[in-house]
């Protein structure tokens, strides 16, 4: 008779049972933090708007914290896009209205835009407050923007004051919003 010799199976030492299991755990943890941050909705009005920084058309770095004790009026647009042409003046015009004062920062940052097209829209609606390229879209998706034009504003606390979502309709309605938290 041919006797077979049964082999027992290799067994994994116990540490590499408990690292594989760790970094199972780690990866199950970073895709429902990435599905949490993905579901969530945008930053809201009261929250503490994190810290973010832009480079202008013109090369200058501005960042946030840069801006502190200020309001900041935060407006993504793009060239392409219609209703911002509809706000473009008004943003200006009211960006005229504060700039003595140094206590209102306007900042505009190109969503999905070419610098060519965005330096001419500038130049076309006379605008002259920092703008730049929103890079990588790193910004709007900080505030997970869902289109263009809108416009974030950021309270001298830095907590998110106000969002318009389209269109300003008046260089009236950006100072109704604004007034308000200059006198808190």
């Amino acid at each position: 008779m041919n006797e077979t010799a049964v082999t027992e199976p290799r067994r994994l030492p116990v540490w590499a049972i408990v690292l594989s299991l760790l970094i199972l755990l780690a990866f199950l943890a970073l895709i429902g933090w990435g599905l949490k941050r993905s579901m969530s909705g945008p930053i809201t009005v009261g929250q503490k708007v994190p810290e973010f920084q832009m480079t202008t058309f013109d090369g200058e770095s501005l960042r946030s914290t840069d801006f502190v004790g200020k309001v900041i009026v935060l407006n993504f647009w793009a060239s392409w896009c219609k209703p911002c042409e509809q706000e473009a003046r008004e943003l200006e015009e009211a960006y005229q209205y504060y700039k003595d004062t140094g206590k209102v920062v306007f900042l505009g940052l190109a969503y999905v835009d070419t610098e060519y097209n965005s330096k001419e829209y500038l130049k076309k609606f006379g605008i002259t407050y920092p703008n730049g390229p929103d890079l990588r879209t790193s910004v709007s998706q900080m505030f997970r923007i869902r289109g263009v034009p809108e416009t974030y504003i950021i309270d001298q606390s830095g907590k998110l004051a106000y969002v318009k979502i389209g269109p300003f309709g008046s260089t009236q309605e950006i100072i109704r919003v604004i007034d308000p938290l200059l006198s808190r």
